[in-house]
């Protein structure tokens, strides 16, 4: 196909109106777009929860274990009874 060729074939579906849907394929599409909505938000609302009760546990951790302080060295005694 040439461009002139090309260019008319794409006016010519421009130019067409939208197909229509059947009601009934519009009734389903709508209940199954609504329940893939729903689902979505539950596991937006999941995952939000997952991250909150991580970052708690992080915290809780962090608070008991002082990871940020350095460990005593094993490597001496230490001096006692100068």
């Amino acid at each position: 196909m040439n461009r002139a060729r090309r260019e008319a074939a794409v006016r010519a579906l421009l130019e067409h109106s939208a197909p229509r849907v059947p009601p009934e394929v519009y009734a389903d599409a709508v209940r199954v777009g609504g329940r893939m909505l729903r689902r979505r938000v539950l596991a937006r609302r999941l995952l939000w929860l997952l991250l909150l009760a991580a970052a708690v546990a992080f915290t809780v951790w962090a608070v008991d274990v002082h990871p940020w302080v350095e460990p005593p060295s094993r490597t001496t005694t230490p001096l006692t009874g100068w």
